[in-house]
């Protein structure tokens, strides 16, 4: 083969080799601006996803330091939780003047006979916690010189909060004590028509003021007291009839 003949296969060679070449779609510059553009996407989409995860993270911090404070407001304290109980007001029912020898109620006033000297009646305010029809108390000078107990009819049990105890009944042994000296060991004794008045008058629960020589007496009023609880063994049954149970001398053996 010539020489021109092979320059000539040669150039037809590099033109078919052309002709089947694909040329780019875009040029260089082009190639490079792409490039820059995905890498400002991927640095776009990271700060996106941080920026997201601290705010969730936010988010759960403020909520659980939220729900930590609304559960102590809503727990009260112990010291809150438990309150001293409150005084209960109540009405005084009667008031016993020893140095008058006089129970007032209800704005009637009645003589009474209390304890003699050295037997002294308690003061200070009681609660009526039982009322019996019928006790039996020492006669001491009550009674007759033969007897040594006397049954007291309209018996009204009173106690006070340090556990003090007393009772109002019917003095029926010596008629003419109440209002004018005293002849008890201590209990408050009134006349038969008057002792079956006040129990009919006072409910259990009732409180019954005792002053002495000095004290000021407040009359009926509302006062706040420590109520006593009504004792178990009391009843608060009247007799059943309106006749008035007989004071009974019982005998000394």
């Amino acid at each position: 083969m010539s020489d021109e003949l092979a320059s000539e296969l040669a150039s037809d060679l590099r033109e078919l080799a052309a002709s089947g070449e694909t040329p780019p779609p875009v040029s260089g510059a082009g190639i490079r601006l792409r490039a820059v553009r995905r890498r400002r996407r991927r640095r776009t989409a990271v700060t996106a996803s941080v920026a997201g995860a601290c705010a969730a993270a936010s988010l759960a911090l403020l909520l659980a330091l939220h729900l930590g404070d609304g559960g102590t407001r809503e727990r009260p304290s112990p010291a809150a939780s438990h309150t001293a109980p409150s005084r209960t007001p109540v009405a005084v029912g009667a008031t016993v003047d020893l140095a008058r020898r006089v129970l007032t109620a209800a704005g009637r006033d009645m003589p009474v006979s209390a304890g003699m000297p050295g037997r002294p009646t308690p003061t200070g305010r009681m609660t009526v916690v039982a009322k019996r029809d019928v006790r039996v108390v020492p006669a001491l000078e009550v009674g007759p010189k033969d007897v040594y107990a006397l049954k007291v009819p309209w018996v009204i049990e009173l106690r006070a909060a340090d556990g003090t105890t007393n009772f109002v009944g019917a003095l029926s042994a010596d008629q003419k004590a109440p209002g004018n000296y005293d002849v008890t060991d201590g209990w408050i004794g009134l006349r038969s028509a008057d002792a079956q008045w006040l129990y009919g008058q006072l409910d259990l629960g009732a409180v019954v003021e005792i002053v002495e020589i000095g004290d000021t007496v407040s009359g009926p009023s509302e006062a706040a007291v420590d109520t006593v609880p009504p004792a178990t063994g009391g009843t608060d049954a009247r007799p059943s009839s309106g006749r008035q149970p007989a004071a009974t001398a019982i005998p000394s053996r």
